[in-house]
């Protein structure tokens, strides 16, 4: 089953910082695993932080763009009416974001079996699908 990746993975696979090096070796491991799926969203939060002129390891327009092209060999889910309705009902069972919920929901349209973030709980389970903090 593919896993789902989080905007924090990819943010973390580029990071420059020497206390992030532990975080970044785990993102890019993750990245290298091809069963890996991703959404629209997170390809957009990913585009939107990594090139923000505050960012302390800031990347240009063309790399940000060049890993988004290598990334495409992933699974992407792009955001539908039927993700839409499933983010709408996981962000009012569980009082996540939405913008959390539509991430889960692109994961369950997927049909992953993880979602590997560290934004929500660890060892949640969101509709089957296991939230995993992949850096404990």
């Amino acid at each position: 089953m593919p896993h789902f990746l989080d905007t924090n993975i990819l943010l973390y696979s580029i990071s420059c910082d020497p206390t992030e090096s532990f975080k970044r070796d785990r993102a890019i491991d993750l990245l290298t695993d091809d069963t890996g799926a991703l959404s629209i969203q997170v390809l957009q939060e990913f585009y939107v932080q990594a090139t923000r002129a505050s960012r302390r390891d800031v990347i240009s327009h063309e790399h940000a763009a060049g890993l988004i092209e290598a990334w495409s060999r992933f699974r992407v889910q792009e955001m539908t009416f039927a993700v839409l309705q499933t983010a709408l009902r996981i962000c009012q069972t569980y009082r996540f974001s939405f913008w959390d919920s539509a991430i889960i929901a692109a994961a369950l349209s997927l049909g992953c079996d993880k979602l590997y973030t560290e934004d929500l709980s660890h060892g949640q389970l969101v509709d089957g699908l296991a939230i995993v903090n992949p850096f404990f």
